[in-house]
């Protein structure tokens, strides 16, 4: 696994530490106008990036990646990929966005020089063939554009390929990048926090954006054996479903959703009470985390009160495209570490997860299995469960 995140740490282990901190990277936005926004900040690092790059979803993306496979042990001498045919699976909303506004902003102050190769570096396939020339991937790719639920299905759909017996091995991940359009875009809806994200609580009065990548290598339980690979944990359960109730909003009732979450049950063959740790999508929006609240309802029954929930959100922002694959890193630790992160800035929180927030630390548990859930415009929902590996060498006989 690699990630990326607002928190700024060159390795997983570092922002983890951030986030098992309780703290948020909020911060006022420096690198492009924001006076006429009703909101002023968003997460995001400046560890990276010292100006403002229009390549930072590239920057971003080959930071994660390459912690991914080199914890793998999938790169040769050069950093190059080892086996150059393994598939990759990769998520985003708006691609390299901001070389978009710079062919825009180049064409208002009459530059000319170097537009076409500007605006054909801004699409989200750009990005895809900068991490496959960089690391040497020649394998088939695919780009899931599915909205904030797009990190999940990159990493369901790498899942599906190693059952469907397409490939062994998976890279699979999510890149974005905050540029000015989907700032502006975010805000002209009215969906972003002007103060601090409250997921979960009642008061909540919108999102915070944010950007980073997020990467895991998935590997079929025998060829990662073989090799000899550090295996991580499992991916027990994948569950998707659309409602098409509203083209930004979320079912009130979160019927696809709970639908989603009982399709992973269902395929982990996983309890509820045997899920230690959820992290949800808790974008802090009010339409979005009352639904989230029935749908766990629904699908999780009597065992939602033993279950720890949190969005870590809260700290991140809303990384769009790569939340899916950045958040289920994080459940993985959750599940690795038996704690979960915590939800901060919630002081009155929904009576329906008052008992399953993760408000305050807990003695570590030893969790058989996390969730990580996202949601996504046009009524997109994801699940995906994790569970640790208890294998060995034994069951290749």
């Amino acid at each position: 696994m690699g990630i990326s995140t607002p928190f700024g740490g060159k390795t997983v282990e570092a922002d983890w530490l951030q986030l098992m901190a309780g703290n948020s990277a909020r911060q006022k936005i420096d690198f492009f106008d924001i006076s006429h926004s009703r909101c002023q900040e968003a997460a995001f690092s400046k560890n990276f990036f010292s100006t403002p790059n229009p390549l930072r979803a590239s920057e971003l993306a080959t930071h994660a990646l390459h912690q991914a496979l080199l914890q793998a042990n999938l790169l040769d001498q050069n950093q190059k990929l080892i086996d150059s045919q393994i598939p990759f699976s990769v998520s985003t909303t708006a691609g390299a966005m901001a070389m978009g506004e710079k062919f825009v902003r180049d064409i208002l102050h009459n530059k000319r020089r170097g537009l076409l190769k500007t605006i054909h570096a801004y699409q989200g396939q750009q990005q895809v063939l900068t991490l496959q020339q960089k690391f040497g991937i020649r394998g088939r790719s695919h780009i899931v554009c599915n909205a904030c639920a797009s990190g999940a299905n990159a990493i369901g759909h790498g899942h599906q390929w190693i059952q469907a017996g397409w490939s062994d091995c998976v890279i699979v991940g999510g890149f974005e990048a905050l540029t000015e359009l989907l700032f502006y875009g975010f805000d002209c809806l009215q969906s972003l926090a002007p103060d601090s994200c409250k997921p979960f609580d009642r008061d909540r009065n919108g999102l915070m954006l944010g950007e980073g990548a997020g990467f895991l290598v998935l590997e079929e339980e025998a060829h990662a054996l073989h090799r000899g690979a550090s295996i991580l944990g499992v991916i027990a359960g994948y569950g998707q479903r659309t409602d098409a109730h509203h083209l930004t909003q979320p079912h009130p009732e979160g019927i696809a959703l709970a639908q989603a979450i009982q399709e992973a049950l269902l395929e982990s063959q996983i309890a509820p009470e045997e899920i230690g740790y959820l992290n949800s999508h808790g974008t802090g929006t009010p339409m979005n985390d009352g639904a989230e609240a029935h749908s766990y309802q629904k699908a999780l029954g009597s065992a939602l009160p033993r279950i720890q929930v949190s969005s870590t959100k809260a700290m991140t922002g809303h990384t769009l495209g790569a939340a899916g694959v950045i958040e289920a890193i994080f459940a993985l630790l959750a599940l690795r570490d038996g704690k979960a992160p915590p939800q901060i800035n919630c002081a009155q929180p929904l009576p329906e997860l008052e008992n399953s927030l993760a408000l305050s630390p807990r003695p570590s548990q030893n969790w058989k299995a996390s969730m990580s859930v996202n949601l996504g415009f046009g009524g997109s929902n994801a699940a995906l469960i994790f569970s640790k590996f208890e294998g060995s060498p034994e069951r290749l006989k």
